[in-house]
């Protein structure tokens, strides 16, 4: 690999920011120093007036492989999360088939091996009935398993007291929870139905998957992981109503119960379906603007612990069907830390939280082995991005498979120049170099 050096950016890490040059070498960070002379590099960056990140860690993302590939795959959505500024996800195990067992566990792994241009690491499914295959599940190097306790596909509705009882009492593994109530949400989609008729408009989603369904399945997801003592991540939260379920009191490493927000929970709100319509449509729901407020606050004050996408395309035409019909879900990898960059430059947040959210946390959260970071030693996951740059999302310049984006139209005020992964510079001014891939992610578990 290129011995690579770069020069004078500005370096935000670990809570500050501060001048200094940055040289990698096989694939990790050798030295991080005020000026770094005497050094021969096979490239040398200039970033003068560049903000050098650690690469974002997106712990949810549905890149749709195997057997959804006509909404996205690994090499078209590693591609969009790289120019995003993403260099490692974890991907969910709700795809065709499901991952629910260790076999095809390890046959995603080797389509990424082949495939995908950042880190990556994948979820191990939990059904009513795979308990067995649940607990072979290697924590070294297998990022988590995902419980989804609220509606899902096929057999990944997770609704057995005596199963959830049995996987919480027992697994070593991080659980990752997807809470919505399933039985609130029919008895609101049925009163819908009587509302509307087959013309349910989207803005009723969110009054259908409702801040009740997603409290009495968070809440029951805590209570068993208090019980039980297990080691419990809540995924995407989009109420206030949820956020007393969670502490701001003790340090992100000594929580045994962490919680996830998404970018579109933060930005988009239920005034937007008028406009948006099923674009927005997500689960759980984009809700009223006081929810995201309170998310928003919750995340400066560290009850929310990790920022992710919880990236899900589906095709423009699937969005489009009525809204019975319609799926959840929508692309966001590639615009995520511009997402975030932006609410810096409307004064909502500083640099050095947008860092610990999507990068430091994910990594201390899932115990990540040396990476996000920007420590010598450790792998060179670097983005650079230029504040003073700016971009705007138009079809022309998405890279999703499925060439939409709820984001059309908008102009982030910075701009993503440089991706490093595992050290190699796979995304340079619009430029993709696909030579080196990235690597799967490794756990420092115990």
């Amino acid at each position: 690999m290129k011995k690579i050096l770069i020069r004078n950016s500005t370096i935000v890490n670990e809570g500050s920011q501060f001048a200094a040059d940055v040289l990698i070498s096989n694939g990790r960070i050798e030295k991080i120093n005020s000026s770094i002379s005497n050094v021969q590099a096979d490239l040398e960056i200039e970033a003068s007036g560049k903000h050098l990140l650690p690469g974002v860690i997106d712990d949810q993302v549905h890149f749709r492989e195997p057997g959804l590939t006509h909404k996205a795959d690994i090499y078209t959505e590693s591609r969009a999360a790289v120019a995003g500024g993403i260099t490692s996800y974890m991907e969910m195990p709700n795809t065709v088939p499901q991952t629910l067992t260790q076999q095809l566990l390890e046959e995603k792994y080797a389509i990424a091996a082949q495939k995908s241009l950042a880190n990556y690491s994948f979820f191990m499914g939990v059904s009513n009935h795979n308990y067995d295959e649940v607990m072979k599940t290697n924590p070294v190097n297998v990022c988590g398993i995902k419980i989804f306790m609220g509606s899902s596909t096929g057999d990944m509705l997770v609704d057995n007291p005596e199963t959830l009882e049995k996987i919480f009492s027992s697994t070593p593994m991080l659980i990752a929870t997807h809470c919505e109530d399933e039985n609130t949400i029919r008895q609101n989609l049925q009163k819908a139905k009587e509302q509307y008729g087959t013309d349910i408009p989207p803005s009723a989603h969110p009054i259908i998957r409702n801040e009740e369904a997603c409290y009495l399945s968070s809440s029951y997801a805590v209570q068993l992981a208090k019980k039980h003592k297990s080691r419990l991540h809540v995924l995407h939260i989009s109420t206030q109503d949820e956020l007393s379920l969670f502490t701001n009191d003790i340090p992100l490493k000594e929580k045994h119960i962490t919680s996830e927000v998404c970018i579109h929970h933060l930005w988009f709100d239920s005034n937007d379906y008028e406009i948006l319509g099923n674009r927005i449509k997500w689960n759980p729901s984009v809700k009223a603007p006081h929810h995201k407020k309170a998310l928003f606050e919750a995340l400066l004050n560290d009850r929310l612990d990790i920022i992710a996408t919880d990236h899900a395309p589906h095709t423009l035409e699937e969005k489009n069907r009525p809204y019975t019909e319609a799926p959840s879900g929508g692309p966001m990898v590639q615009h995520s830390l511009l997402c975030m960059l932006e609410f810096y430059h409307q004064k909502k947040i500083r640099l050095e939280k947008i860092v610990e959210k999507m990068c430091h946390a994910p990594s201390d959260c899932f115990r990540i082995a040396e990476r996000g970071y920007i420590r010598e030693g450790y792998w060179a996951d670097l983005v650079l991005v230029d504040l003073n740059g700016s971009h705007t999302v138009s079809k022309n310049n998405l890279l999703y498979k499925c060439k939409w984006s709820p984001l059309e139209g908008y102009t982030f005020h910075s701009r993503i120049t440089h991706t490093f992964v595992s050290g190699h510079l796979a995304y340079a001014e619009g430029r993709f170099d696909d030579s080196y891939l990235g690597k799967r992610l490794l756990f420092t578990r115990h």
